[in-house]
């Protein structure tokens, strides 16, 4: 069934708050995708606060320019679906280019992130960097690194310390064991 004008504009609209609400926006050609396999990808990226939607390119064409972002029209020919990343935008593209890759079907087009555009080798070389909980980690193991060290010096001159006395203690002839 066709769609109205109104319809049509309400999408157009919906489209430009997902653009502007989106950290990620990744366009790919879902082409060869069961249902069961969009399906399991929707479930993992609503997880990460992300969606996946398979739109028509003309809507994109027109919600594109209101959100102030600038895609070539190449970029969005044949069947397009769009990932739109809220919260992280790491996690959810590694989950997409995970799963295209798993069912060698599809491709990446292009996307953004933040307002910056992004072509098919970047957003798959994003797919390869850490999500934001490990660099968090990686981080603070930096950072407590030198505490650690520190602390293992502070220890190691209370112990010289210790020895230190222990000696001079038996040098002087007292006895090694504390009376109870």
């Amino acid at each position: 069934m066709a769609k109205t004008r109104q319809q049509k504009q309400d999408l157009v609209i919906k489209l430009q708050e997902k653009l502007a609400k989106a950290k990620a926006v990744v366009f790919t050609d879902y082409k060869g995708l069961t249902m069961k396999q969009l399906s399991d990808l929707r479930n993992k990226l609503r997880e990460q606060s992300a969606e996946f939607s398979i739109t028509k390119n003309t809507l994109l064409e027109r919600a594109l320019p209101a959100s102030s972002l600038q895609l070539p029209t190449s970029n969005l020919e044949g069947p397009t679906a769009a990932l739109f990343a809220y919260d992280d935008e790491i996690s959810p593209i590694k989950i997409l280019v995970k799963i295209l890759k798993d069912a060698s079907l599809g491709k990446v087009k292009s996307g953004f992130l933040g307002k910056d555009s992004l072509d098919e080798a970047k957003i798959i070389q994003l797919s390869t960097l850490p999500s934001k909980p490990e660099l968090r980690a990686k981080t603070v193991g930096v950072l407590v690194a030198p505490l650690q060290g520190i602390v293992g010096v502070l220890q190691a001159n209370l112990r010289n310390l210790v020895y230190a006395l222990s000696e001079i203690q038996k040098m002087k002839g007292g006895d090694t064991q504390a009376s109870s």
